[in-house]
């Protein structure tokens, strides 16, 4: 699985440059990635029913199969440029073709360069914070439910529930925010750090707070205020790779989410041991708070919108 979606954004992002102007990226980008939250929603409402009508096998089975449904509606549909898909506009062409010029193949990649740059560096620092948040919620948000604030496992699925929802809704939201603020003349360099300094220090602040909540209710507010206004740095560093360098962006967003996958190693193992040896939710909550500040200190000093790798030149 890990080899399988590990190709999938960056494949993505090079469409992404080929395929969306840049004052619509924001919202392209945030609708894609909101799909993680949407699908983690429809995870947690069917695989219980799933599990206890059919079995635990049939999960696998089900969501497997979704995924060939999918190739085939890919492999028909998809193309690599405007240009050759089978059933597009040619004013449709035109206007992608004004905001865009053509994007030449990349037969070698410019690896010290890349990695030279304060900019890309931004990225992947702040990947690496958000997804810590993101994947210590995802694996930990039920027990916390469960063991800290003594939720009935029968009801934990829905107060996790919503915290997603509120992600999928304000991500989508705040995309189109983006893209609206740069169609009024803002800069992508203001609007990233804008979009991103709600997306880090929104999200650190209730997470700081809900160290000291003592009902499931208040709990699940905050934690919807974390991941609702969390979704804002999709509009910030997730869609990034794509201002700095649009010719190079498959590339750059594989170097963030391999540094955006670690936080799923340590992150939720730390976690573990941090439970085990102090029982300490509040400690696991500060850790993150206090990544999604560096993440956000790190992006205001050194993070631009302005595109830093040109896109025709040799590399």
């Amino acid at each position: 699985m890990g080899l399988g979606e590990g190709v999938a954004f960056p494949a993505i992002y090079n469409l992404f440059a080929r395929w969306v102007p840049g004052q619509e990226r924001a919202r392209s980008a945030a609708l894609n990635v909101s799909g993680v939250s949407l699908g983690t929603v429809a995870a947690l409402l069917l695989t219980p029913t799933i599990v206890v009508v059919w079995g635990w096998p049939m999960v696998f089975y089900l969501f497997g199969g979704l995924g060939f449904v999918w190739y085939l509606f890919w492999h028909y549909r998809a193309t690599d440029t405007p240009e050759t898909h089978p059933t597009i506009a040619p004013s449709e062409v035109a206007y992608i073709r004004e905001h865009i010029p053509p994007i030449p193949a990349n037969l070698t990649i410019p690896w010290r360069r890349l990695l030279s740059k304060t900019a890309v560096w931004a990225i992947v620092i702040n990947h690496f914070c958000s997804n810590w948040g993101f994947y210590v919620i995802l694996t930990w948000l039920p027990p916390y439910f469960n063991q800290a604030l003594g939720v009935d496992l029968r009801q934990v699925g829905l107060y996790t529930i919503l915290p997603w929802l509120a992600m999928f809704v304000m991500a989508n939201v705040a995309g189109w925010v983006a893209d609206s603020l740069l169609q009024r003349g803002l800069s992508v360099t203001f609007v990233r750090k804008l979009m991103q300094s709600i997306g880090f220090f929104g999200p650190a602040l209730f997470l700081f707070l809900i160290g000291g909540v003592t009902s499931a209710l208040q709990a699940v507010s905050y934690m919807c205020c974390v991941l609702g206004l969390g979704a804002f740095a999709l509009s910030g560093f997730a869609v990034n790779h794509l201002d700095i360098g649009p010719r190079y962006a498959g590339i750059l967003l594989g170097l963030s989410n391999t540094a955006g996958t670690i936080p799923g190693i340590i992150g939720v193992t730390l976690t573990g041991y941090i439970l085990d040896a102090t029982g300490s939710w509040s400690l696991v909550f500060l850790i993150a708070s206090g990544l999604y500040v560096f993440g956000a200190v790190v992006w205001l000093l050194f993070a631009t919108g302005e595109q830093v790798f040109e896109r025709a030149a040799a590399p």
